[in-house]
């Protein structure tokens, strides 16, 4: 984690508040599924935000939990370095984002890779893997482990079929965002500029 020393004034305010977004019991949810998830022998970490970020940080197990939600033989990252480079690590966290990214997960839910390296953003990383674990719920696919009640589901699109008729229909409609022209005239209207005539 690199030492930038304390912030003051403005910064430090603007810190706290990114801070108190942090939720520790989507941290333990989180830690629950991704070992669950990711099926190996895996450490619990300890709570808090720290060390969250110290057991996510070096990118290993983010790629695991991608690749796991993908079938065998199809996982997009294909080699996990457990490098303790850290510039290997940054590599490995933006694999991990790419990834996500073309599973599903919306670019704004994405979290930035400094967001984790350096901890500036834990709830950033939060939300980024409970899009996932909601996107990895909705799709059903069998490869989500775990409890499907810890992410709600996506909403799934609903498409609508109208007839020929019912089209025709509804073009002799005249929605009522285009306003009316009933009881409108432009009596009593004067030209631009002109004084108004009082009588």
């Amino acid at each position: 984690m690199a030492n930038r020393g304390p912030s003051y004034g403005l910064s430090r305010e603007v810190q706290e508040k990114i801070e108190q977004k942090y939720d520790p019991e989507l941290e333990s949810r989180l830690v629950n599924w991704i070992i669950i998830q990711c099926g190996e022998q895996i450490e619990h970490p300890p709570p808090g935000r720290q060390h969250f970020q110290t057991w996510l940080m070096d990118g290993t197990l983010l790629c695991k939990l991608i690749n796991s939600l993908h079938p065998k033989g199809n996982e997009p990252i294909a080699k996990i370095s457990e490098s303790k480079m850290a510039f290997k690590q940054m590599e490995q966290i933006s694999q991990f984002l790419k990834a996500a990214e073309i599973y599903g997960v919306r670019t704004t839910d994405i979290f930035q890779t400094v967001d984790l390296w350096e901890g500036k953003d834990m709830a950033a990383v939060q939300r980024t893997l409970m899009a996932l674990g909601s996107l990895a719920v909705t799709k059903d696919d069998g490869c989500y482990k775990g409890d499907p009640s810890w992410f709600h589901r996506k909403a799934q699109q609903n498409r609508r079929g109208f007839s020929e008729e019912q089209l025709r229909q509804g073009q002799n409609v005249i929605g009522l965002q285009m306003g009316s022209n009933k009881g409108a005239s432009q009596s009593g209207m004067t030209g631009y500029g002109m004084p108004r005539q009082i009588i």
